[in-house]
């Protein structure tokens, strides 16, 4: 082997060795090869910054010895040892390889052996100073070295040397350093360090999801032995932090990293799907199993029903195929089943599920619990059913179940749901008397009770005695008429009251038109530390609005409720909307409501029927576009509007054409028996069609399908539409083509169509005094239409003169024939001679 020396610098002193295996054939070179300048000692330095102080450095072995060579060599390697032990507690891990490389290399002692002699607390705080001047990577190549040289890094560092490891790796997770933890955790996972007892599991996990690193995440977790565990660990995690990318991403890397199917990561995932609102994921993963011909255990079908709890009829079908399966229901799969017949609304299928647990509970199957019977109450509170929520209190009772806190908000719920405050008020003091402490919503729903029965004082009256004395015997200055016993209850502790703004909210009901006082219970809120939200500012404008204020008032709280940060929905809108209707300010009524528009709040049915009967007559064409297209909106955001009142509106708009109001005003009362059937929405898309033309767009109005009082509407409509644009400078350029239909369908269309001419006519003749003609053009139809009801649509048919043109050619084909439009021509002239009439008329009979 090739001698090879290693030079040691300690402070200003410099140290060369030999391997050991040449100290026989240069024994009398031995002085010489030790060069140091550090006078007597030729291995220390007198420097003041080495710090291999005299205290920890062994005595100099002596030049000449009559010692043996056996314990001469000995006592050489544990003095190499010893110097080994302090290189490494400087941090020169490079200087205490290569020295331990030279000791070793002879064979005369083996590298586990010479590390045995070694300093482990010295190696210790050498690893200590490298990781925390942030030199991870300085470690591993150690102990990547180290194996190199046979010597085992674990029993280099021991114990004290996984110690420090941890803290270190505990301070970097403290300041984010995920990527560098997990680097490091899998380079000492290589060395076989229990990577269980160096960390903290729960931190790591916390730290990859919150930087969301699903792919740190699976890294750490192959790692440890207990992988299938922490994969579940953090599929849940990222779940609660609404990350399912991340959770299923985890999830999928859990599959690959076992044998068969983790029913627990399975379940843990559907609910994850639960968590972030995509139940149709959470049933892809149920179909997977099946797919895969594993039939799924009970807790993953709870976790599938719950998250689908909303959907009863999916629900029911898991139920059924759970039990064609042959997996036993338990007590949370009926509890499940009922929570979903409660949000359904199906109190009859509640009624038969409770009946079949009662049944296996008489069994001895099983035995319900305090929260089957919370649920089935529910299911009654919610359908107004008290009665029967109240049996159920009974059936918990004789079955020695203890309502919790839960049944009683539900069976307090039932009674005042239904207006029953003296039944609400003593199941309130029966839960006082049981024990039970009272929550936020127990007294909200007392308190809303007293609110909807009107009895306002009384909810205060409740609210004051919970502040100052909380639940001991809150009740009992109220009640002693009432004989009811609460002025007796002994509570063993006083409970305090602690309102939550729905409390307040409730109370701001009760105010009535008492502006002040609601402005007061706000103030309160504040006070003591809630913020008021969005249902707190509306009900604030709405006692604005009730009371003797004005608008400006509800306008200034709406825009204080901006300021305030909270978002505007649909109910403070409609709620300053209404207010702007009552006081007569349509202007920014309408206003608001495009102002939602603009910021994408979707109005409710209220919004829009607010603003639908907002006004009593119309008095220009810009109002009844603007309603006919508030209409039309609420039309597709599918509300079915009561267009009775709209559509007898405009048709008094129309009629202000007429210059006899008396005439006009008993010819609108009789239309209203005439046309109470009809189809008013059909005819408010007529009108709104026509008057969405702009004013140099052709003048063809067509009035198929309509009867002949919605026909007249139509037409004075377009005829008002003319007319307010003449008053703006407009001229009419066009005669004006009324098309009625075609002689198509056989003697009853002809009649329809005979019945609107006639009185289109007249109309136009003899009360506008219009110039009319009747034409009739060729037009060519297809034998194979069948005509709809006139009342609702008709064919296509052409509506220019290009059109019908062009309709007549080509009647060659065997399944089309030539067949007659007709049609009113009101012409140009006698329009804008009707116009400059009504112009030096002054038109001051039109009605608005």
């Amino acid at each position: 082997m090739t001698m090879r020396g290693l030079v040691v610098t300690v402070g200003s002193s410099s140290i060369v060795l030999l391997p050991l295996h040449h100290h026989h054939h240069h024994r009398h070179h031995y002085h010489s090869q030790i060069v140091s300048s550090a006078g007597t000692n030729p291995l220390i330095s007198s420097s003041s910054s080495s710090n291999l102080t005299p205290s920890k450095l062994p005595h100099p072995l002596p030049l000449q010895s009559t010692s043996p060579p056996r314990r001469r060599s000995k006592n050489r390697i544990k003095y190499f040892a010893e110097l080994a032990s302090k290189l490494a507690e400087d941090g020169r891990f490079e200087d205490f390889l290569l020295l331990a490389e030279n000791v070793t290399a002879s064979g005369e002692i083996k590298p586990s052996d010479f590390i045995a002699l070694v300093n482990v607390d010295f190696v210790s705080a050498g690893v200590r100073r490298v990781i925390r001047e942030k030199k991870a990577s300085e470690v591993v190549l150690l102990l990547r070295s180290l194996e190199k040289l046979g010597i085992s890094p674990l029993d280099l560092l021991g114990g004290v040397g996984s110690v420090v490891i941890s803290e270190v790796v505990r301070r970097n997770v403290m300041s984010g350093e995920l990527e560098e933890v997990v680097q490091f955790l899998e380079a000492l996972s290589g060395f076989r360090f229990a990577i269980r007892e160096i960390t903290d599991s729960t931190e790591i996990v916390r730290l990859c999801i919150q930087n969301r690193n699903p792919d740190a995440a699976i890294r750490y977790a192959c790692i440890l032995p207990q992988s299938h565990i922490l994969f579940c660990t953090m599929i849940h995690g990222f779940g609660k932090d609404g990350d399912l990318a991340s959770a299923l991403t985890v999830f999928e890397a859990s599959k690959k990293y076992s044998n068969c199917p983790n029913m627990y990561a399975y379940r843990t995932m559907i609910d994850v799907c639960g968590f972030c609102g995509n139940y149709i994921k959470s049933r892809c993963i149920y179909e997977e199993l099946l797919a895969k011909k594993v039939t799924p255990n009970i807790y993953v079908f709870n976790s599938l029903m719950n998250v689908n709890a909303s959907d009863l009829g999916y629900t029911m079908e898991v139920y059924k195929h759970m039990q064609d399966l042959g997996v036993a229901a338990d007590m949370t799969t009926y509890n499940i089943l009922l929570k979903s017949c409660c949000l359904a609304a199906r109190t009859d299928l509640a009624q038969d599920i409770y009946k079949e647990v009662q049944r296996l509970e008489s069994t001895g199957v099983l035995k319900l619990d305090v929260f089957t019977y919370s649920t089935i109450v529910k299911v009654f509170a919610d359908a107004k059913l008290w009665q029967m929520a109240l049996k159920i209190k009974e059936d918990m009772q004789t079955s020695g179940v203890t309502p919790n806190i839960v049944t009683w908000s539900s069976l307090i719920s039932a009674c005042a749901n239904t207006g029953h405050v003296e039944h609400a008020i003593q199941l309130f003091s029966d839960m006082l008397r049981a024990g039970c402490e009272p929550n936020s919503l127990c007294c909200n729903a007392l308190l809303h009770a007293c609110v909807d029965a009107r009895q306002y004082d009384r909810a205060f009256r409740f609210f004051t005695s919970w502040k100052e004395n909380g639940f001991q015997n809150a009740f009992a200055s109220d009640l002693i008429s009432k004989a009811s016993g609460l002025n007796h209850i002994n509570s063993p502790k006083k409970v305090p009251f602690k309102p939550t703004i729905a409390t307040y909210n409730i109370l701001m009901k009760a105010c009535g038109t008492d502006y002040n006082r609601a402005k007061d219970l706000m103030d309160e809120m504040q006070t003591i530390g809630l913020t008021p939200n969005h249902i707190s500012w509306s009900t604030l404008i709405s006692i604005c609005g009730e009371s003797s204020r004005n608008v400006e008032s509800a306008i200034q709280i709406f825009s204080s409720m901006r300021e305030a940060g909270i978002q505007t929905d649909v109910i403070a809108y409609t709620t300053v909307i209404k207010i702007c209707v009552e006081k007569k300010n349509l202007k920014m009524a309408f206003s608001l409501f495009g102002e939602m528009k603009k910021y994408q709040v979707k109005p409710n049915f209220v919004t829009y029927n607010t603003l639908l009967r907002a006004r009593s007559r119309y008095g220009s064409w810009f109002e009844v576009q603007q309603c006919l297209g508030i209409y039309q909106d609420m039309r597709k955001a599918g509300y079915k509007p009561n267009d009775y009142y709209l559509k007898h509106l405009i048709e008094e708009w129309c009629e202000g054409v007429i210059q006899n109001t008396n005439k006009n005003q008993a010819r609108f009362n009789s239309n209203k028996n005439i046309d109470s059937d009809g189809p008013h929405n059909f005819l408010l898309e007529k009108v709104a069609a026509h008057l969405q033309k702009r004013g140099g767009e052709s003048l063809t109005v067509d009035l198929q399908g309509l009867t002949k009082v919605e026909a007249r509407i139509v037409v004075l409509a377009v005829l008002r539409m003319i007319k307010e644009n003449s008053d703006k400078g407009d001229t009419v350029k066009d005669d004006m083509l009324i098309i009625l239909g075609t002689n198509e369908g056989g003697a009853r269309f002809a009649k329809d169509v005979l019945e609107v001419k006639e009185p289109i006519i007249k109309l136009l003749q003899d009360e506008l005094g219009l110039e009319v003609t009747s034409q009739g053009s060729t037009i060519v139809v297809d034998n194979r239409i069948d005509f709809p009801n006139p009342h609702r649509s008709y064919n296509k048919i052409p509506t220019t003169a290009a059109a019908v043109n062009k309709s007549t050619v080509d009647l060659q084909s065997s399944s089309r024939r030539p067949a007659v439009l007709q049609r009113l021509k009101v012409t140009r002239k006698s329009l804008n001679h009707w116009l400059q009439k009504r112009l030096d008329n002054n038109s001051n009979n039109i009605r608005f």
